[in-house]
């Protein structure tokens, strides 16, 4: 690791150069991990360190930093990825159609040229642009975590017997109940009631709304979680389809024995009005993409069975009565709260939030839903992109070597064993098929040597160098001769004869 920073003559680092290196893997200051690490260099008297002073500085988070200057974290070209992620970033922020939520009082104030993007990678990789840094009120983004708190608390068993688990396929607040009687899936506004009666029963209802602040902020690996009073009052008095909602719920003897319903209302409404930033929301959304592990912290804060659950229901409930053409076309767990946020995670991988107040019809960010699209257009994190195999799209895991590796090796490997169909995949995938492996052998060398003639027919149809020199000096006629492959060695003489 020393090495890698470039010591000078003098065996010492550049303290500067050693917190640019940290900063460009994706690793920030406020990372509760490396705060001590930041926090000692940039106060170091010396403007270099030696090897014993470098040991002791990165001593507590050892691994962290190996990692991160090896190339290991979850995106290991993470300053390409960001540089494209603003570009994506900057083609949502063309978008102007959409209104506000109207119906809320303080949302309807809200400026809508607002946008923030942030995303934080299962191994803590932050990056965010725009309004990344202004709070909003998180609204049904909210609703994700109270089901995970109610499974943590009581498990899946009891919370389904009060809530179920298909989508509705109707609007967020519509006045309706499954065949049961219970709230459709925990996403709508019903269900997330449901699940706020279940949180912390017999606790006093400032303490119950503590409790979920607290568990946002452990979350959110310990950064500012905070409430808004106004759009809390805002909230309750326009809260006239909730209420009908609770008083329908009720009547069906949905809830649980001893459930005080304007108390639990009241409780719900608080837990809309929480308030973060885009970064904050980043971090939750990646402690879900973690399987329950905080990224920044290293901390669990959730069960694996319950991210599982929760992830189920946000793919197939989480984007109201769009849902299912989200998972169409977008095909990612994700919610979105009417002011505005989505929150999306790629299981393994990272969390994300977008932020732009304009709503479509359906209650979704107009800006998010096409930054979603585009997301997943550019990048193999479609869930199920990994199918085929031979996805088009980029794998940010990747780092540019092991892209330039995998397809070379692709090429060569079907060319070597006959996969005419995998090498026309290849080649309309946009991988030059003249490309070497280490040793510069070429598809139409490995093809020639297997005597694999529909594969060099083809590839000599393309128009390759038909006589590319691999590094021991061997052409492909060369490979076919050696080999005795007489149907290849007419077919590459006469195309050298027609070049000569």
């Amino acid at each position: 690791m020393f090495d890698s920073l470039e010591p000078d003559s003098h065996d010492e680092v550049r303290v500067p150069s050693m917190l640019e290196r940290l900063l460009e893997t994706g690793l920030r200051p406020d990372d509760s991990r490396l705060q001590e690490v930041f926090r000692t260099l940039e106060n170091a008297d010396a403007r270099a360190i030696d090897f014993d002073s470098f040991s002791t500085v990165i001593g507590p988070c050892r691994g962290l930093i190996e990692r991160a200057l090896a190339g290991r974290l979850t995106i290991p070209d993470f300053s390409a990825f960001t540089a494209e992620v603003a570009a994506l970033f900057e083609h949502s922020l063309e978008r102007r159609d959409g209104t506000l939520a109207n119906y809320i009082p303080q949302l309807a104030r809200v400026d809508p040229e607002h946008f923030a993007v942030a995303i934080c990678t299962a191994d803590g990789q932050m990056f965010s642009i725009g309004d990344a840094n202004l709070d909003f009120s998180v609204q049904s983004c909210a609703k994700p975590l109270i089901y995970s708190l109610a499974l943590e608390e009581h498990g899946a068993e009891l919370v389904h017997r009060y809530i179920g688990r298909e989508p509705s396929g109707r609007g967020f607040n519509e006045l309706s109940l499954d065949p049961d009687g219970k709230p459709h899936n925990p996403m709508i506004n019903s269900g997330a009631i449901m699940a706020c009666a279940l949180l912390q029963r017999g606790q006093d209802i400032a303490d119950r709304f503590e409790f979920v602040l607290d568990s946002f902020r452990r979350l959110a690996g310990g950064r500012k979680v905070g409430f808004s009073n106004a759009v809390y009052l805002s909230e309750r008095r326009s809260a006239d389809r909730n209420f009908a909602l609770g008083y329908l719920m009720r009547e069906h003897k949905a809830f649980p024995d001893n459930t005080q319903l304007i108390e639990t209302l009241e409780f719900y409404l608080q837990c809309c009005s929480v308030e973060a930033n885009a970064e904050v929301m980043a971090v939750i959304a990646a402690t879900l993409a973690n399987a329950g592990v905080c990224p920044t912290t290293g901390l669990r804060q959730l069960e694996p069975a319950t991210v599982q659950n929760c992830l189920s229901l946000m793919s197939s409930c989480g984007m109201y009565d769009f849902s299912g053409e989200f998972a169409f076309t977008v095909g990612l767990p994700a919610k979105s709260g009417v002011s505005g946020a989505i929150i999306g995670v790629v299981p393994n991988v990272l969390g994300f939030c977008c932020w732009s107040p304009r709503l479509d019809e359906h209650g979704n960010s107009v800006r998010g839903l096409d930054f979603c699209r585009r997301l997943v257009e550019a990048y193999n994190f479609h869930a199920f992109d990994n199918l085929t195999g031979m996805s088009e799209k980029k794998d940010p895991r990747l780092t540019r070597a092991q892209g330039f590796a995998d397809d070379a090796g692709q090429v060569t490997w079907a060319a070597s064993f006959g996969d005419l169909k995998g090498i026309r995949q290849l080649v309309a995938r946009g991988v030059d098929p003249e490309r070497g492996n280490f040793d510069g052998r070429t598809a139409l060398h490995l093809a020639a040597a297997e005597g694999q003639i529909e594969v060099v027919e083809y590839l000599l149809s393309l128009g390759v160098e038909p006589r590319p020199v691999d590094r021991f000096g061997n052409t492909p006629l060369d490979d076919a001769r050696r080999e005795g492959h007489d149907e290849v060695i007419k077919a590459l003489a006469s195309r050298d004869s027609r070049q000569d």
